[in-house]
């Protein structure tokens, strides 16, 4: 129970990333333009993917919501970041911050769940090519990434309102750049027990429920891609593996940096930087992954610069 005598806080500071008055300059510059390549690169695929028909298939309709996921991931954290960077007052309010921590769970939740159901989407492609139209059904997509949404709701919900019943009392300065769990729970005058059991049991399940599903279809995939003959077949369905692989690594190495283990002043120091990958790095990088090494995506690229040139 919180104390009677609590003065609550009404808005927290977060400390950056840098006091380094040279050092912000440069962050600022590096971070605002990674976010406009971030949002003009997703955008991109959005819109590519919506008036190609070429790539009006299950494995781009996943992709063209991994890309809004990514702006959306995006656009929670780095217009704040970007701001403090600019300012020496780094104030945001308690329910901005209640606010800013949901989003982030919401999609960070979601885009675990649906890269989950594109490693399925590869898997029925690759082991079941003369049933994926079937397997795959328009009905079908739409369930998986609207179970993506909910899941990612769902979580949210469950770690903000366990949140709510923490009481913030003494310090208000947040040692990170945005509002997150660990960052929070260190600055509770109550204690944080429960809400670290619940975060490391939640993230936990996610994390280990997604990725049984990505091992399982990508164990029947390498065994599939083992028995093809044609070595052309082989690299081809690598090829189409590789992108997504990518992306699923570099998603859940930073997640599981980031929560599951104990929160402490240190580990949250540590924290920074792999928040730094998980909201900065790996929303620009994806639409890079996706775009360079996909022949498909390239071609309709070319093909809608054709039209636009030649009317």
């Amino acid at each position: 129970m919180a104390d009677e005598n609590c003065t609550r806080v009404t808005h927290f500071t977060l400390a950056g990333l840098t006091e380094h008055p040279r050092l912000k300059p440069v962050l600022f510059a590096l971070f605002l333009g990674t976010y406009i390549l971030t949002l003009v690169g997703n955008l991109g695929i959005i819109v590519l993917v919506r008036v190609s028909p070429q790539l009006h298939t299950p494995m781009y309709f996943f992709l063209s919501n991994l890309s809004f996921l990514d702006i959306c991931y995006s656009c929670t954290i780095s217009p704040k970041m970007l701001l403090d960077l600019s300012e020496k007052h780094r104030a945001i309010s308690f329910a901005g911050c209640l606010m800013q921590f949901y989003f982030y769970v919401v999609f960070g939740t979601s885009e675990v769940y649906l890269l989950a159901a594109m490693a399925y989407d590869r898997y029925v492609a690759i082991c079941s090519p003369l049933l994926y139209g079937v397997v795959m059904s328009p009905g079908l997509c739409t369930c998986l990434v609207t179970g993506s949404y909910l899941a990612g709701m769902l979580n949210a919900i469950i770690h903000t309102s366990t949140l709510l019943q923490l009481s913030f009392c003494g310090p208000h300065v947040i040692n990170d750049f945005y509002c997150d769990g660990p960052a929070l729970f260190v600055l509770s005058s109550t204690d944080t027990w429960l809400n670290e059991v619940v975060m490391f049991v939640f993230v936990g399940f996610n994390l280990t429920t997604t990725n049984l599903l990505i091992v399982a279809s990508y164990t029947r995939i390498a065994v599939t891609i083992v028995r093809m003959r044609s070595a052309e077949g082989r690299r081809k369905a690598c090829s189409t593996c590789a992108s997504h692989l990518a992306t699923v690594m570099m998603l859940y190495v930073s997640f599981v940096l980031m929560y599951l283990r104990p929160s402490s002043s240190s580990a949250v120091d540590e924290d920074k930087w792999a928040s730094v990958f998980s909201v900065v790095v790996i929303p620009f990088s994806n639409p890079l992954i996706y775009s360079l090494r996909n022949k498909e995506v390239k071609a309709a690229l070319r093909r809608l610069l054709r039209r636009k040139m030649c009317p």
